[in-house]
Formats: structure tokens, C-alpha cells, sequence
């Protein structure tokens, strides 16, 4: 026991060590996008010099976690999908994978993936699953799939298909070719009738507002992260047959009938089957 208790002690002290402060983090500032608190003053700040280039981001926060929300409902509501492997969670919100999957079938297994010291910190709340389903946390890098698939491995079934959700995550990967690496072996780990889920910050809405903007990213000390056009994402869906309405700006993947004609964000989304 007290081998155990040392273990942990020194596990959280090197996460505080890991946590920097003075460093603004991509899951911090979609959370203050999002009107959350789990956030720091330079999330702010760096937030707020960002939609000096975009101001409309904020909405497609919002539009990011509504195709999430839509997405998951619709592969455990209509495709039967019971196992999802949510890599680059970010901080937890409203209606995580766990708890969207969970509403349609209780069974539903989540394994949640995130690199973030902070994300790690309030990983409890997302492991709040049903009696009859779970839930598991890894932190691990999404450069790093073999390890994503060995710890996922531990909760979810991998001769039954698994939804693997890559929201925001695949823009911290510089060059298309590895993304495009990083989804084949992911995909290559599961079987068909499983889907990939994928959103990414584009030019194809304010291209020229988003490349300043993430040019300021890219020069003040946080993770890299690049835009990709239409094509090149299209080359992450190359192993799926896309569902309609294929790959757009994520408010218009299948939007809520009677919520009105959605505005255009600079996220695009899509889903796709592996056959």
C-alpha cells in the first residue's frame, strides 16, 4: 500500500510539473471559447489576440461540440455502434462521448485520449459511465497510436467495431502525409463496420483571418498546429466511405431539423465507414 501511495504521489507531482501556466494550451482555450473555467489568464489572452483575427471562433467551438454530440448519437443511435475511442479529448464539458453514447444504449464503452497534464486532472469526470457499460482514460500523444490501441485495448473489444472520434486533434500533426499515417493505423487496428470521426480547422471559411491567426499561434510557445484545405482533408477519410452529407463545415453535418439554415464555420467535419 504505501508503494502504491508513493506511486501516485510522485505521479501527481510530476503532472503539476508538466501543467505550465505561462504556456497557453489548445483544450484551455476551447474551453474559454466554450465559456468554461478550467483555464488559465494566458488562455485568455492568447484567446482573446486570436479572435482579434477570427472573432466568430467561439461559434465554432460550439459547432465542434454539436458535431460531436450529433455524430455520436447517430453512430450508436442508428449504426449500432457500442465502443468509441475518443482521442484528443480536451477538457470534459457537456454531453462527453461517454454521456451521448450512454443515453442510447447504457452498454456503450468509451476509452477517452488526451496528452493534457490538465485534461488528466479532471479525467474523473469522464469516467462516470453506466453499471453496464465503462469508461477508461489513457494519456498518450496522438503520434503515438500503437500505444493508443495497447491501452484501449484493455476496455474495448477490437474484433467488434469501435467509432474512433479525432476532433481537433489532427491540426497538432504538421505534415498530412503522417496525419494520413496516424488514421491508416488507427483504422488498420479495427474492423469493418467501424466508423472514423474527424473535425479540423480549415481555409475554406475566412482562409486568410485563420492563417494569420494561427501564424500568432504558431510564433508564441504552444504546440504547432497548421490548417488544411478540403482536399487535404479529404485524404484522411481515404480508407472510409463518407456518410452524407460527406465532409463540410461541421454546423451543416446533419443539423438538427427546425434549428434554421446553419452559418458556415471554420471547422469541417465528417464520418466515415470502413468497409
Amino acid at each position: 500500500m504505501a508503494d502504491d501511495t508513493t506511486a501516485a504521489r510522485d505521479e501527481g507531482i510530476a503532472r503539476v510539473a508538466r501543467l505550465r501556466t505561462d504556456v497557453s494550451h489548445s483544450a484551455r482555450i476551447w474551453n474559454y471559447w466554450l465559456g468554461g473555467k478550467d483555464h488559465y489568464p494566458v488562455d485568455e489572452e492568447v484567446g482573446d489576440q486570436i479572435l482579434g483575427f477570427v472573432p466568430a471562433l467561439p461559434r465554432s467551438a460550439v459547432a465542434d461540440r454539436a458535431f460531436l454530440s450529433r455524430a455520436v448519437r447517430h453512430l450508436a443511435g442508428q449504426e449500432g455502434i457500442r465502443q468509441f475511442l475518443d482521442i484528443g479529448t480536451g477538457l470534459p464539458t457537456a454531453d462527453n462521448t461517454h454521456e451521448v453514447a450512454q443515453r442510447v444504449d447504457p452498454s456503450c464503452r468509451i476509452v477517452y485520449v488526451d496528452n493534457d497534464p490538465l485534461v488528466l486532472t479532471h479525467a474523473h469526470a469522464l469516467l462516470t459511465s453506466t453499471r453496464e457499460g465503462a469508461t477508461d482514460y489513457i494519456e498518450a500523444d496522438v503520434q503515438d497510436p500503437e500505444k493508443i490501441i495497447r491501452g484501449a485495448a484493455e476496455t474495448l473489444d477490437f474484433d467488434r467495431p469501435v467509432a474512433i472520434t479525432m476532433l481537433g486533434i489532427l491540426n497538432f500533426v504538421m505534415d498530412t502525409d503522417e496525419a494520413v499515417s496516424i488514421v491508416h493505423r488507427l483504422l488498420d487496428a479495427v474492423p469493418a463496420g467501424s466508423h472514423l470521426v474527424i473535425s479540423h480547422p480549415t481555409t475554406e471559411v475566412d482562409g486568410e483571418a485563420m492563417t494569420q491567426a494561427v501564424e500568432y499561434w504558431n510564433s508564441q510557445g504552444s504546440a504547432l498546429m497548421t490548417l488544411r484545405s478540403r482536399a487535404d482533408l479529404s485524404r484522411l477519410f481515404d480508407r472510409v466511405d463518407l456518410l452524407e452529407p460527406g465532409l463540410v463545415s461541421c454546423s451543416r453535418w446533419r443539423p438538427v431539423p427546425g434549428t434554421g439554415e446553419p452559418v458556415e464555420v471554420t471547422h469541417f467535419g465528417g464520418v466515415g465507414r470502413k468497409s
